[in-house]
């Protein structure tokens, strides 16, 4: 089926040419119906993680001897993970209830820094997260005079600045390009390697930039939680017991699913837009389960692992049960 028609605004002196809007698509091969009925699950997604967030979030800022580093890290992750997925899940819904594709050339260009800089802020928030597992293990007796209240504050402060520093150039940079191809963007979002592939002028700062970023932040951010690990790991190798070693390194595995979680689809998404090629239903889900993955998992991981946010959910439910 030939694409509609894209009207073109021209910049005022006239040298570049901006789509009003782009079109977003589903999931390339599906038709209408499935991705109508693809819209109920996305909505229950976005429930759970809205839901999943909240209770994380309001539980974190209620109970006070909550209040640690590893509790505060984990209410910064769920902010972040609850406003990604307000950015993304409802204009996604609405594409598959209603088949309606086109998103303003702003709006979209707002909804890629957004994603990009919360995408930042989360792998800060997993590295500060890996910092204390690190320091409450290998260093347990200087935990609480590392991590203070107002360290936790500033590390909140940073993570926020990078990824809004970072990210800030990328909507400047797209709009210096001129877009004369077709203006369908092959996600259900709005991504920098995405709308960059769309223009007919030269990309090479964008591509540049985009791979400096990538490696600056995110690249750094793995490699310093790898880091983290190895040493956590030596040092719980060398516990007296294994019943020690379990406890001590029990209290990682729900940071290492969220970090796994995050991680793995953003390599893979990276790496499939780096090497280029045609787009697929495979490249779309990988790119899906990168952004809606995460918002989804992590609530359900911290409350089914951590003990004190638990307990309290099931004292929640309970209480509404009487």
């Amino acid at each position: 089926m030939p694409q509609p028609l894209v009207p073109f605004i021209a910049t005022p002196n006239g040298s570049l040419a901006h789509p009003t809007y782009f079109l977003l698509v589903g999931i390339p091969g599906l038709g209408p119906n499935i991705h109508f009925g693809l819209a109920f699950p996305l909505c229950f997604m976005y429930a759970v993680a809205t839901l999943g967030n909240l209770a994380i979030i309001c539980i974190i800022r209620v109970e006070r001897h909550l209040h640690e580093p590893m509790y505060l890290f984990l209410a910064m992750l769920s902010t972040i993970d609850l406003v990604l997925s307000s950015v993304t899940m409802p204009k996604m819904a609405s594409l598959f209830l209603t088949g309606i594709q086109e998103i303003e050339f702003n709006i979209c260009l707002t909804q890629m820094f957004l994603i990009h800089a919360l995408s930042a802020m989360e792998s800060a928030v997993l590295l500060a997260m890996a910092f204390d597992r690190f320091v409450a293990i290998c260093y347990p007796l200087r935990h609480a005079s590392v991590l203070t209240g107002p360290t936790v504050a500033k590390i909140g402060l940073a993570s926020l600045a990078r990824g809004f520093v970072f990210f800030f150039p990328l909507p400047f940079l797209l709009k210096r390009l001129s877009y004369c191809q077709t203006h369908t963007v092959t996600h259900s979002f709005c991504l920098h390697q995405d709308i960059m592939k769309l223009s007919c002028t030269d990309t090479k700062v964008n591509v540049v930039y985009g791979l400096f970023i990538i490696l600056s932040v995110m690249g750094v951010d793995s490699l310093f939680i790898g880091l983290s690990y190895i040493l956590i790991l030596r040092a719980v190798l060398e516990l007296s017991t294994r019943g020690a070693a379990l406890k001590a390194f029990n209290t990682c595995i729900s940071h290492l699913c969220a970090v796994l979680v995050f991680y793995v689809p953003l390599i893979g998404l990276s790496v499939v837009h780096r090497l280029g090629g045609p787009t697929s239903p495979v490249h779309v889900v990988m790119a899906n389960i990168y952004l809606l993955l995460p918002p989804v998992v992590n609530p359900i991981v911290y409350g089914a692992k951590t003990k004190e946010i638990r307990s309290r959910i099931i004292r929640m439910f309970s209480q509404n049960g009487r």
